[in-house]
Parts: C-alpha cells; structure tokens; sequence
C-alpha cells in the first residue's frame, strides 16, 4: 500500500479552509474512488487530473485509487483542487518524493494537457495557507501577483503539470515569483462635468465626508447618474485591510481586474433593474458566490432606476445595511460575505419621466403614488439623505453660471472632513459618523438642545421615526465636519433635516 499527502484550501464564503489531499493506492480493480463531499466540479477533476498525468508524459496508476479530502463534513466545491490531486497521485506512484509535498499547498486547474489554469479565491486561499503555518504555496502563472499580495509566503508560479513535477523532483526549480508593481487606477469621472444641480453636489458630498446612504430623484436628464457615478471619486484610496478585503471579494467573484491584482479604489456597482436576488445580495446553485452589494463592500452601490427592481429584492438589502454583512444559507452550508457598501437609489418622480418635470406630468395621483410606494418605507427610513433634483436650466447649461468645482477640491474637503470624525471617534472602533450608534450619540456626542429644535418638532409630528431622527444627527455631524465646527449648530441640524425631509418643519 502506498499513501501520499499534500494541502490545498477549500472557500467558505471570503474564508479560506485548509484541505488535507490524502491518496491511497491499493491492489484491486483500476479504479478512483473521491471522498469528502465534493460537488460535481470536483468529481469531474478525476478525469482532468488523470489526462493531465497521462499528456505530462507519466503513467495513471493502474490500481484502486481512493482520494480523500478531509475534513470530510466540509463541502468542496470548484476545480482549485486538480494540482494538489494529480501531485498526490505521482506522489504515491515515486514520480515526486512524497515529503517534498507534505506541507506544500497547491492551488490551479488543469487542462486535459497538463496546462495549468487561473482559478477564482487565490488570494484569501493564500490568506488561510499562512494563517495555518504553511509558508510556500503553488499557484497557476496568471494568479501569482494575486498570490504574492501576502507577506510571508513563498510563490512559485507554474504553467504546467510538468513544470511542477520537475521542480519538486529537482530537475528545474521554479524561481520565487517576485510581485510586479502595481498599476494605478485610472481616474474616474470629474464632479465638475455636473453643471448646476448645487443641492445634489452638495448631498454627494455630505454623503462620501459621512458614509451616508443617498437617494436621488428628479426628472430624466437632471444628473443622478452622473452625481452617483462620481462618487467614488470624492471618497478617499483603500488602506490595506480594507483593499484585502475588497480584492479577496473581486477574486471569489471573478471580477479583478487584469494587471492590478490589489484594488486599491473604493468600487463602484451598477447592477440592471432586473438583477434577481441573488445577482443583488449573492447566492447561485452550486458555490455560494457574491452578489453586487457585496462586491461594493468599501464602496459605492448605485440602483439606477430603483422602483424598477421588485420590491422583494429591494427589501433583502435592509438587513445587510445595517449588519454590514450577508449570511447566505444553502443545504450544502452556509456563507458569508461583508457588504459595507454605500447604497445610492434614484428614481423618476412617475411612471411617465417626463424631461420638464412635474409641470408635463400626464400621470394620475394614484399612478404617482403607485409608483413611489415601490420603495418601501423601512428601506427609506435606512436613507440618511434625500434629494430632490430640478431640471437643469437653459443658463446653467448654455450659459455656464461659474465653473463646478472638481472632484480634487471636493475630494480635498472630504478628507478632512473624516480626519476630523476619526480624530473625535478615536478608541471608541468607529470611523464614520454613519457608523455612530444612537446611544453614544446621546451619551457621548450630544447635540446641545437648542440646535435640535426643528429636529424634535419633526419627531413629536411623525415627521421623523427615532431611526430617522438618529440619523438627522449623524448628518448633522458630517455637516460640522465639512463646516469646520466643534458641534453641530441649529444650522447644521437644519441642513440635515431639509436633505432628509425635503423642506424644514416650520
């Protein structure tokens, strides 16, 4: 009896977990036996491993063959799998020495020729092989600056089956894969495109100084996608866990971009008004993936159109909003994905969007209620800023009335803005006015009661829930940041309500 073992890593969610390959060759009749519960994608890398031994020019033992993958009780899902089975497998017939690869972690799909082929979740695999004490790991070519994000590791980068199988017999040792630079982002759109609109420009940037959610509505043309897409741009570069962990998202959900393997710019979302629910929170038949408002975790998540989305699957974000993450259960497990995202919605104020506005509206009032009541009012309450958008006017387009400040001047107030809220939240854990709790709010932050007058008015006529009257003040904060003041005055408090009520209780 032969007996061979190496590592791979299995994914749950953005968690790594490492997987123990153990192969057994026994006398009986030429067959595979694969346990450990894998789906289907890992039942059929029986078939990929054994044309990728057989095209690498080694033989496929003729004998019973049983692959274990332990531990047994955690499902394995996807083809990452294929390197560590066939290395096992030549490790039990003395191609390779078997304690070349007892500690060694292999990640990488084959090709019926032995080729070796990117996979998604190299990075928070590489994560969890260094969590466990492993320090060298083997990863496809095309995943190895991904890989080589991780301190104290050693890469070795492989293009094939037999690249692999010569290096740990000896014969051609692959170099340690050095990671190339990384290449910046490109800048995205200027906030100074956006003519006119003050009031929209201004609840953008309140929204990126505090991390507050934002919904936009106005006629067709008056500029909520191009403030939305805009964004981004105001908020400032990820620190390193933060891009870690958007970039272990992007990798699980096959989105990084090729040549900048670490991302490093808070994301921007856009999914279509038919995405379905899983294409919006995450899910799918078979491995657990991330949907859009996970992907625009320490970013921005833009619903263009938003009465358009079924209610239903509008209504699933409410939880995550407030969790900052999304547990997905399925029959074969559970995963989990952080989604500490900016949500913006905009909408047409009726069904007919007209350009001109209310005044060339031809829809009835019930149409119009209709309409907006697709919004449901608990995910309103969890919008911290509304804004009512005019068309824009013959003279701010033609005329051009001053020029827009640009998205550096606007960026610039931003950040000092948050420097002030992380310098008064320091030790407390929190780093956004938005993230404030209502008691330490009340307890720590108090706003004097004279600035809260309109604010208590708005509360005592049903104007405002407690939620939302929190959430005045959060607004109210991120407003005396951007103004330069110690504690929000009785103007700040009143710009805070006006953006969330749309006009100031008398």
């Amino acid at each position: 009896m032969a007996l061979a073992r190496t590592w791979s890593v299995g994914l749950a969610g953005v968690q790594g977990a490492m997987v123990e390959v153990e192969v057994d060759l026994a006398p009986g009749v030429p067959t595979v036996v694969l346990v450990g519960l894998p789906d289907a994608v890992v039942r059929q890398s029986v078939d990929r491993v054994r044309a990728a031994v057989v095209n690498s020019g080694h033989d496929f033992p003729l004998r019973r063959v049983t692959i274990g993958l332990s531990p047994a009780a955690m499902p394995k899902q996807g083809s990452g799998f294929d390197l560590a089975l066939a290395v096992a497998v030549l490790a039990c017939t003395r191609v390779v020495p078997g304690a070349a690869v007892r500690d060694l972690v292999l990640l990488g799909e084959l090709g019926l020729d032995g080729s070796l082929r990117a996979v998604r979740g190299v990075l928070p695999a590489v994560l969890a092989a260094v969590r466990a004490g492993h320090r060298r790991v083997v990863v496809p070519q095309d995943n190895a600056d991904e890989a080589g994000l991780v301190e104290g590791v050693e890469v070795l980068a492989a293009g094939s089956l037999g690249e692999v199988v010569a290096h740990l017999a000896g014969k051609a040792l692959l170099p340690p894969h050095v990671r190339a630079a990384t290449v910046p982002a490109p800048p995205g759109p200027d906030l100074a495109d956006v003519v006119g609109q003050a009031a929209g420009r201004r609840a953008v940037e309140v929204a990126a100084a505090g991390g507050h959610h934002l919904f936009l509505n106005g006629p067709p043309g008056a500029g909520k996608t191009m403030l939305a897409e805009r964004l981004p741009g105001l908020l400032p570069p990820l620190d390193e866990q933060a891009a870690l962990e958007v970039t272990a998202i992007a990798s699980i959900a096959g989105t990084l971009p090729p040549g900048a393997p670490l991302v490093t710019r808070p994301t921007f979302e856009a999914p279509h008004h038919s995405a379905t629910m899983a294409a919006l929170v995450g899910g799918g038949s078979g491995q657990i993936r991330p949907g859009a408002l996970c992907r625009a975790h320490r970013g921005v998540l833009f619903l263009d159109e938003a009465p358009e989305f079924p209610r239903t699957v509008l209504d699933t974000l409410r939880q995550p909003l407030e969790r900052g993450s999304v547990t997905i259960h399925r029959a074969s497990g559970a995963a989990t994905f952080p989604c500490r995202a900016q949500l913006v919605l905009a909408a047409n104020p009726c069904p007919c969007a007209s350009a001109a506005g209310d005044t060339a509206c031809t829809c009835s009032p019930l149409e119009r209620r209709r309409y907006q009541s697709r919004l449901s009012g608990p995910l309103l309450d969890r919008i911290d800023l509304r804004v009512t958008l005019p068309p824009v006017t013959r003279a701010a387009w033609l005329d051009g009335l001053g020029s827009p400040e640009p998205t550096a001047t606007v960026a610039a107030r931003v950040h000092r803005a948050r420097a002030t809220a992380a310098e008064r939240m320091a030790g407390s854990g929190l780093g956004l006015n938005s993230d404030v709790p209502g008691r330490l709010l009340r307890e720590r932050w108090p706003v004097p009661r004279r600035a809260l007058s309109l604010a208590e008015r708005a509360l005592e006529r049903g104007s405002l829930s407690v939620r939302g009257f929190d959430r005045v003040l959060r607004v109210a904060w991120t407003v005396a940041d951007l103004a330069g003041h110690s504690v929000p005055t009785a103007d700040d408090v009143a710009e805070a309500l006006g953006m969330r009520l749309q006009r100031v209780v008398a």
